[in-house]
């Protein structure tokens, strides 16, 4: 399985695209994300049709 997105991709989950994440790793078919800019916050972990590239100009919700 080849993975859509690449380590240091910017990407968003489909169910809140306002919160961008950066893609840490991809491994055992999931992608370990942290959010952008926020060191502090828990890392997030998503399967690939739970993430897309991330559109700062996305206004619907």
């Amino acid at each position: 399985m080849e993975n859509v997105f690449k380590s240091g991709d910017i990407v968003c989950t489909k169910i809140n695209p306002r919160k961008p994440l950066k893609v840490r790793l991809f491994a055992r078919k999931v992608y370990y994300c942290d959010v952008l800019n926020k060191p502090n916050e828990k890392e997030e972990v998503y399967f690939e049709r739970e993430i897309e590239l991330y559109n700062p100009q996305r206004v619907d919700l």
